[in-house]
């Protein structure tokens, strides 16, 4: 049974907490409203969910993202213009299409039993049950009477005092067959209590009315938000609350710190990583969020902070709420009411009187009495992340400054004390740039391990190592020597995942930066012998047997890149006879241009033929991807190379899985099955092959485009690693790369972009799905639809470019190019 939860509202009533982030976005004792909701639901066994969005939608995306951080499948559907409650749910109804769903608001803070509601519903055979609760001033609310089975009656919204004839209002929960939609018209506004439960009603259609006995609150006023806070400190509503309890009624969180001088009167929450100072003293139902400092003497009463604030030393705090990132200076007076936005200042001895609201990023100056209302309006905010990690332009897009922002978020998802490494290509703006990051990683009480210049590949594996939380390498982004990429690794050494993408970039996009006090500054240290433990670890994992026997001649391109470091040493110790190229650190070249790509790649294949070579291999800057061309020094291009190192590793393993891309050919599949190989294939994105590489079964990954992950050794993309085993594979298979090549059937795949504006690209998804009638539909990544006689075409939009991919497959180029024809004509059309 799905959920649907209803995330849409602008809630005006609370700014300016809502000026620039949704109301289901406030915390309530530091987490926000709608994560309450949603762990309700998982807790009832409500797992996939709908989330209607409108206001600020994209915040609330970044921040939940597709569930998983919470156990759920989360899906997302957005109006464009306020439906309604009614035409809101109408809108997702292609996610509750058959059966039965629930429908709670996200803004609410509730633990009433769904189960039992659940079960009200389906003892009653209703066509909707409507959560109830008894609530003494039932004037915002939609009131409803029901008989004694339960049976509604009668509707009312929001009365007056002379209209309200029950205690009993709408919590705005509701259990709905299907079939209730058919009663909203699309696209228009309706609402479910004053338009389509009457009808309801009216025609005799089971409505039933559930009295709930658990907690409910509406929070929809700057008392009723006070006032849930209070209510989960006292116990009243059963919510997790992160932490421990310290003594009776005082939660503290992980990494807070509370000097012994403080005094405390519960119940009230401290955040993690918050310091109270001695002398402060907090009393009854006071929230600190995570990060904030509240020095000595100051008093805060009934207050909630929300995260990274600081608050002065002798400041009074009453009743009141201070938004993030806020600086409340020595002596300031904040009375019952008043609400301060994010990144305001509120300067020494300034006084706000009762009720005053304080609009985001104002400055209030010292001194000053303010007892009118400071309007500020809202914001807006960008995403960060792309698939090379953060990019831009050098000094442009990503400067110094942006560089400490974002090593000081990441810094912040980490626990204090771990252990992070840094790194960087051979260009003197990642050398600058990594300056900027180590500063702010230890400034945030994370000890950084500098590797300096070194292979991409050398700096995930040392990241992987036992005791390293991290890494954040840095390089200039490929065919573009303008722009640099930043990117940010997990303890395993692969990319963050998107969940931790998104983590990361809600702190920066907050600034919620985590500070070390003085004695808590980190260490930095320069870990000697980096290279020669990865070359050992390399060569005692990696088979190169054989290799000194066959004689083995090959011609290395090291592309003036960081592989110079390590390829040497390294391929002294094999035993082949090796001529290499470009070995020298290129500060001027830092990345390959296309131009120079193709230049390198020529005069390898003229190398290898003339000196009679078996094969050459061209890596990029970072060693992190590697070209090859073949005995007769042809270039063998990357989607082919693929194929030729898959059945060299599986004609050796001979059972397993590889893990490839669903953008392969099919080809694949021949080969992978010929040597008793099962293929597993992945979405597109890179830390998805790395996530499949984990698998102990795995004995294969590669991307298509030059990356190879080899998982004897590391289960990150490796060309040193790839070019190593592939010269023990070779000797050993006594083949010349063409003669393997040769004995691989031909792969007829084409593949064609088309441009495709942002706004349409989910009605071009419907399209195709739609187009695809009863044909054999795989959504692994994208949609690829799959003909009887096994051709095939994969459309996937872009993530990062207003553009969709379309790769088609067909027995011979002429079947491929007409498949390709008509699949691009379905999006065309679809667009409009």
């Amino acid at each position: 049974m799905k959920a649907v939860v209803m995330a849409g509202g602008e809630g005006t009533r609370l700014r300016p907490m809502t000026a620039n982030q949704p109301k289901p976005l406030l915390p309530v004792v530091n987490k926000p409203i709608m994560e309450h909701v949603l762990r309700l639901l998982k807790r009832h066994g409500f797992d996939e969910t709908v989330v209607t969005v409108q206001f600020l939608a994209t915040l609330i995306r970044n921040y939940f993202g597709d569930g998983e951080e919470l156990g759920m499948n989360l899906h997302y559907v957005a109006e464009e213009v306020p439906l309604g409650t009614a035409g809101s749910v109408k809108n997702a109804e292609e996610h509750l299409r058959g059966e039965p769903f629930i429908v709670i608001s996200g803004d609410a803070l509730t633990d009433i039993d769904l189960t039992d509601m659940l079960r009200f519903h389906r003892e009653n055979g209703a066509m909707v049950t409507i959560g109830l609760k008894r609530v003494a001033n039932p004037l915002e609310f939609g009131i409803i009477i029901v008989d004694e089975q339960g049976r509604v009656q009668r509707f009312l919204e929001k009365p007056t005092w002379g209209q309200v004839f029950s205690d009993t209002v709408n919590t705005g929960i509701y259990i709905m067959e299907p079939e209730v939609l058919d009663r909203v018209a699309a696209g228009e506004v309706v609402d479910w209590s004053g338009d389509v439960f009457p009808g309801l009603v009216e025609d005799g259609e089971p409505v039933y009315g559930y009295i709930a006995e658990g907690y409910w609150e509406d929070v929809g006023t700057h008392e009723s938000y006070l006032s849930a806070q209070a209510d989960v400190l006292k116990g009243l509503v059963d919510v997790e609350i992160d932490g421990f309890e310290m003594s009776p009624g005082v939660w503290v969180a992980e990494g807070a710190e509370v000097d012994p001088e403080a005094v405390l009167k519960g119940p009230l929450y401290i955040g993690d990583y918050a310091k109270v100072e001695a002398g402060a003293e907090l009393r009854e139902y006071t929230v600190l969020g995570s990060n904030a400092v509240v020095r000595s003497e100051a008093f805060l009463h009934r207050t909630v902070v929300h995260d990274n604030v600081y608050i002065g030393a002798s400041t009074n705090l009453r009743g009141c709420v201070v938004g993030k990132n806020t600086d409340v200076m020595s002596g300031a007076r904040i009375e019952e009411g008043a609400i301060i936005g994010e990144e305001c200042v509120i300067e020494s001895e300034a006084y706000l009187s009762n009720d005053v609201k304080v609009y985001p990023f104002k400055t209030i100056e010292a001194g000053a009495v303010v007892n009118t209302n400071v309007i500020w309006e809202s914001r807006g905010q960008r995403s960060l992340f792309g698939p090379r990690g953060v990019s831009g332009l050098i000094n442009v897009e990503i400067t110094p400054e942006l560089a400490v922002r974002l090593a000081s978020a990441y810094a912040t998802t980490l626990k204090k004390g771990s252990v992070v490494t840094t790194s960087r290509d051979v260009s003197r703006a990642a050398r600058t740039l990594k300056r900027a990051v180590v500063s702010a990683l230890t400034a945030g009480a994370i000890d950084v391990r500098d590797l300096e210049a070194v292979p991409m590949p050398v700096a995930r594996f040392s990241t992987s190592q036992s005791g390293v939380s991290g890494g954040i390498a840095i390089r200039t982004t490929p065919g573009d020597p303008q722009s640099v990429d930043l990117i940010f690794l997990d303890d395993s050494g692969a990319d963050l995942s998107p969940a931790a993408q998104r983590k990361l970039e809600r702190v920066y996009s907050r600034a919620e930066f985590r500070r070390a006090f003085p004695g808590e500054i980190a260490e930095l240290s320069f870990p000697s012998r980096t290279v020669e433990g990865y070359a050992h670890e390399l060569l005692r994992r990696i088979d190169t047997s054989g290799v000194a026997e066959a004689e083995m001649k090959v011609v290395v391109d090291a592309a003036g890149g960081t592989g110079t470091l390590i390829l040497p040493s390294l391929l002294g110790r094999i035993g082949a006879d090796v001529l290499t190229l470009n070995n020298r650190l290129d500060e001027v070249s830092p990345t390959d241009t296309l131009a120079k790509q193709m230049r390198d790649l020529q005069r390898l294949g003229e190398l290898v033929s003339s000196s009679g070579a078996d094969f050459g291999v061209r890596f990029d800057p970072v060693a992190e991807r590697l070209s090859i061309v073949d005995e007769k020094g042809e270039l063998i291009d990357n989607e082919r190379a693929l194929l030729v190192v898959l059945d060299l590793v599986a004609a050796e393993r001979k059972g397993g899985r590889v893990a490839l891309p669903v953008t392969t050919t099919r080809v694949a599949e021949q080969v992978a099955r010929f040597h008793g190989v099962e293929v597993q294939w992945t979405p597109t994105a890179t830390d998805e092959l790395t996530k499949a590489a984990k698998a102990e079964d795995i004995v294969f990954a590669g991307d298509g485009r030059g990356g190879y992950i080899l998982p004897e050794f590391s289960r990150t993309s490796d060309g040193i690693a790839a070019f190593v085993r592939l010269l023990g594979l070779v000797a050993r298979t006594r083949l010349s790369l063409s003669q393997i090549d040769g004995r691989i059937p031909q792969a007829h795949q084409l593949r064609r972009s088309v441009p495709t504006p942002w706004a349409v690209k989910g009605s071009v998804m419907r399209a195709v799905v739609e187009a695809a009638g009863d044909r054999e539909v795989d959504t692994t990544d994208g949609v690829r639809v799959v003909e009887a006689d096994g051709s095939w075409a994969l459309v996937l939009p872009d993530t990062a470019e207003a553009v969709t991919h379309i790769w088609a497959e067909g027995p011979d180029s002429d079947a491929a190019q007409r498949l390709l024809d008509s699949w691009a004509a379905v999006v065309e059309r679809a667009e409009g």
